[in-house]
């Protein structure tokens, strides 16, 4: 197997030969049809997350077909596709587990960072962690950013409550694919990019924003609640000034730039901050319900596996329409 590795931080994937790995109890082998890339995979190979493993395949919005099983594993089949999101095991024991509360488990695996990713040609998953695509009608490029953009995307969504005025911060691979949803849950939804990305605002436009411009400009109405998409700490208190009393901005990123200092008066009058982390598989269940029922116009640009460093580096600039996809 070919396998895109990372050696250490801020230094490019290096392709390397494997063998093909031989998956464990619980686990399943899956050959990859597709990888996005997710802004996560850049902050680790940019060191901005501490790196657990070395040397290390990222890669955690995987779309395979399964080739073979662990000893166990019944709830999948050979030839079957699936996804691979981000959270790939939990301990199933810990206080949270057992409160239903999985994503924030006090000993996750993260796939692509504490277990190799799908930056390869196969990959071994926990089998409890592999979602099924049956009756999803996407190709496996467009399937996988659902893995990870789509997930986070829904369930910061979901952290936004009812708001029916949305701001959406940084319009990328997540915020294009959930401003569609939001706008067939009858939401009205505000865009902000880089300030003169008129790309990215067309984009949001074309996919139902009513409004778009850059974070430093002002929506023409007050907004119920805001999703930071962009990994950038000033855009919190910029957020907060938007919001209307009683509203609400999520901050969906892993990592995120330090928050500058604020005055009180911002946050006041109730509003709130809160943050969302990795993901659980009812998350995953329900976001993939929807997306069988509602069409999802997935914006991809591909690029071969040995191209990685490339896609990276587009994402790196802000150089993508939607999101990177890896395709061996």
């Amino acid at each position: 197997m070919l396998a895109m590795t990372l050696n250490a931080a801020r230094t490019p994937l290096v392709p390397v030969q494997r063998e093909l790995p031989v998956p464990g109890p619980g686990e399943v082998r899956l050959r990859v049809l597709a990888c996005a890339v997710c802004r996560t995979d850049l902050h680790i190979v940019d060191g901005d997350l501490a790196l657990p493993r070395l040397p290390l395949v990222p890669g955690h919005e995987i779309v395979g077909r399964v080739e073979a099983l662990g000893a166990g594993v019944s709830a999948l089949q050979p030839g079957q596709r699936v996804g691979v999101p981000w959270l790939g095991g939990t301990c199933s024991v810990c206080p949270y587990c057992r409160m239903q509360a999985e994503n924030l488990c006090d000993q996750p695996v993260f796939t692509g960072y504490t277990r190799d990713g799908g930056f390869a040609t196969h990959a071994v998953a926990d089998a409890r962690y592999c979602f099924s695509l049956e009756g999803l009608a996407m190709d496996d490029v467009s399937a996988a950013p659902l893995m990870c953009a789509g997930l986070i995307g829904w369930r910061s969504l979901k952290a936004a409550g009812d708001a029916r005025v949305l701001g959406l911060y940084g319009f990328g691979a997540a915020a294009h694919l959930i401003a569609q949803v939001a706008r067939a849950q009858g939401r009205t939804v505000h865009a902000f990019t880089r300030p003169g990305d008129r790309a990215a605002q067309d984009h949001a436009r074309a996919l139902g924003a009513a409004w778009a411009g850059g974070s430093d400009e002002q929506p023409p109405q007050r907004l119920d609640a805001a999703i930071l998409f962009a990994p950038v700490g000033a855009l919190v208190p910029a957020a907060l000034a938007q919001v209307r009393k009683g509203g609400r901005v999520v901050c969906a990123g892993i990592h995120m730039s330090d928050i500058p200092t604020f005055p009180y008066s911002l946050l006041w009058q109730e509003r709130q901050l809160v943050s969302v982390a990795n993901l659980t598989r009812r998350d995953g269940d329900e976001f993939l319900a929807l997306a069988r029922e509602q069409r999802l116009d997935v914006s991809t640009t591909v690029f071969g596996l040995e191209q990685a460093n490339e896609a990276l580096d587009r994402l790196r600039r802000g150089a993508l329409i939607g999101a990177a996809v890896l395709q061996p």
